[in-house]
């Protein structure tokens, strides 16, 4: 079903659910909004469908307020608000919105001022609205640590999920070296500025002698885990003299730690959690990135489908059940 300009709506979620099947998602009707003094309201073009957002719908994270409409990426056009905005077409993302905050998931999205961020020229709005979570967190994890530099070498783990594919591209854009760990075969399955070199961690069971041959025995100065506990252990052995491992999630909470290599290592851990980051703090890392965006050196998504509002249950099914297609919604 394509979508249709009818009376606008947003999504609805007012309370938890023990899963997708008891979840009650209401298209509500949705009058436009006021904007707030130090406000713009946006109308929505395509709002992504983030495992997070699914989790959050289902009461999965604490923070989360009730009821309120999920959503955390967008991208669409300032329809009231600062004169100077109206009109023009913007894109972002937050770890407020959506969560402790009306998100994106509806026609219209209210904003601080501070958050409009004007979206990259050259790409759809069905694209920049599926850019924000993984770039964002990709681009946080980073910028904490030095973000990469020409002559580094940078290893990511999990190349193949979406935050990955961000931190390939931005490695890459930086004139880094780029080693991509992912478990499949052939070549790095998303876009890259230059060369990537690919392990596919299903052949290579000690993966620390692997990335050890590839850098002639120096190892990685940044190390990008997206996957956490269950690469911890072969990570750490992949690390050069004073590097860096970058962390976004994890399996298994706690994990065996080897003091000595980390003091002797002169290593530094980084933790980021990209709901920490509201819309201001996350829109302008995105606004970071536009003109990559704009030259090519950095790629969108490819978005495989779209859904209006009324099918949204069932994009929240796809994305829950592990798809690697990026999905939005058109409200």
């Amino acid at each position: 079903m394509s979508a249709i300009l009818h009376e606008p709506r947003a999504l609805r979620v007012n309370g938890k659910a023990a899963n997708l099947d008891a979840l009650h998602l209401e298209a509500a009707p949705q009058p436009e909004p006021v904007a707030p003094p130090g406000h713009a309201v946006v109308r929505v073009a395509a709002a992504a469908v983030n495992p997070s957002d699914v989790k959050a719908a289902l009461g999965l994270m604490p923070q989360a307020v009730w009821p309120r409409t999920p959503g955390r990426d967008f991208a669409g056009t300032v329809v009231s608000g600062p004169s100077e905005w109206i009109g023009r077409e913007v894109y972002g993302s937050g770890g407020d919105v959506g969560i402790t905050r009306d998100g994106s998931h509806a026609r219209y999205l209210v904003l601080p001022e501070a958050a409009l961020r004007a979206k990259p020229q050259g790409i759809s709005m069905d694209e920049a609205g599926a850019v924000g979570v993984p770039f964002v967190t990709a681009y946080e994890g980073f910028r904490r640590s030095g973000m990469p530099q020409a002559g580094q070498t940078v290893l990511v783990l999990g190349a193949n999920g979406k935050v990955g594919q961000a931190a390939v591209q931005l490695a890459a854009q930086a004139g880094a070296r780029v080693i991509a760990v992912q478990r499949g075969p052939g070549p790095f399955a998303g876009f890259a500025s230059a060369p990537v070199d690919v392990v596919d961690a299903r052949h290579h069971a000690d993966l620390g002698a692997q990335v050890r041959e590839l850098t002639d025995g120096r190892g990685a100065h940044l190390v990008y885990n997206t996957v956490g506990s269950a690469y911890f252990e072969a990570a750490n052995k992949t690390m050069a003299k004073g590097a860096t491992q970058i962390f976004i999630a994890t399996h298994d909470r706690a994990v065996p730690f080897d003091i000595f290599a980390f003091y002797r290592g002169m290593h530094t851990y980084v933790g980021i959690d990209s709901l920490a980051m509201d819309c201001v703090a996350s829109t302008a890392q995105l606004d970071a990135m536009r003109e990559g965006f704009e030259r090519g050196t950095l790629k969108p998504f490819p978005v495989a489908r779209h859904f209006a509002l009324d099918e949204a249950i069932d994009a929240y099914r796809l994305v829950l059940s592990g798809s690697t297609d990026r999905v939005v919604l058109r409200p």
